[in-house]
């Protein structure tokens, strides 16, 4: 796969493509199915190559930044996620003003017509572009006309909640971890080094593997969940209770953090190794409690617990 970060880069020998467009952020089964009917066009036209056409930044960071949302993915996580769902190559249009001042027909002839010679577009039912959002659909059948490609809108997918990247945020903000997978197609997971903490699970008897949380990614609201722990070094996975928050029975926390312990292991090494958690099921809120006791004794009932959602019960 190549990735173009900006249309200027495609090859001039690229040749004819079938393009699909679109946010793409997550990309969930919603935007899955629009890839692979792309695929489907592009076989019938003689197996001509897949290109998705993708924003950086959110075209809402820059036309209203106080409404954008924050993304569930990067462009690499993005691209990586396209290419398994049929795309061949992904270009990463440099959204700014300037380009949001194209007329439709302007970013139609700019973007499908001489950057990716299109032969197809493969947009969701619902697709608009141009300025003032003033390009749909139709506007792409009728300009294909003139241009010589095609156009199709694919139904959205989901029921009775339509699958977006909007419906995904929300299952994440409220510890609906289940549910966003469903929308997904894929469990919910971040990933990233394992810090050094403060210690404090292991003086109790739960040491954590700590991961820091960033500005970006499928980050669940602040509780505990049940999931897996794996390690990308070795490929080594482990059944996990995991904790997403500040620990607010400890004054003077403030780092949010993903914190995974082991069930059954003090063992482990792994500060500086790169892991991947998997979210499974959301068992309670972040609480704050009056003391050790009160912690150690919530803790073991989350470990119960998670072995419980696991099928790990002895």
């Amino acid at each position: 796969m190549q990735i173009w970060r900006n249309p200027e880069r495609v090859p001039a020998d690229l040749g004819p493509t079938v393009v699909t467009i679109g946010n793409f952020d997550g990309c969930h089964l919603g935007h899955q199915h629009v890839v692979r009917r792309a695929r489907e066009v592009a076989a019938d036209l003689g197996g001509l190559p897949v290109v998705a056409v993708t924003f950086d930044p959110h075209p809402m960071a820059v036309l209203r930044p106080d409404h954008a949302p924050s993304m569930l993915t990067t462009v690499e996580e993005r691209a990586a996620l396209l290419a398994d769902a049929g795309a061949d190559h992904v270009v990463v249009l440099p959204f700014d003003r300037e380009i949001a001042a194209w007329s439709p027909v302007e970013f139609i002839e700019r973007i499908l017509v001489q950057s990716l010679n299109t032969k197809a577009v493969v947009v969701g039912a619902n697709f608009r572009f141009g300025n003032r959002a003033s390009g749909d659909v139709a506007l792409l059948r009728e300009e294909g006309l003139a241009h010589g490609f095609t156009a199709e809108g694919v139904a959205l997918d989901g029921g009775p909640q339509v699958w977006s990247s909007t419906y995904v945020r929300t299952c994440l903000a409220t510890g609906d971890v289940e549910g966003a997978a469903e929308a997904l197609g894929r469990p919910v997971r971040v990933s990233g080094p394992v810090i050094r903490g403060d210690q404090r699970g292991r003086e109790l008897g739960f040491p954590t593997a700590n991961v820091p949380v960033h500005d970006t990614g499928l980050v669940p609201a602040d509780g505990v969940y049940a999931g897996w722990l794996r390690r990308l070094d070795t490929d080594e996975t482990f059944p996990a209770a995991i904790s997403v928050g500040t620990n607010p029975t400890f004054a003077g926390e403030r780092e949010r953090r993903v914190e995974s312990y082991v069930l059954d292991r003090t063992d482990l090494d792994l500060y500086g190794v790169e892991v991947e958690v998997t979210f499974v099921a959301h068992l309670r809120g972040m609480l704050r409690f009056n003391g050790l006791e009160e912690l150690i004794e919530a803790m073991n009932n989350d470990v119960s617990r998670t072995r419980e959602v696991l099928g790990l019960l002895r």
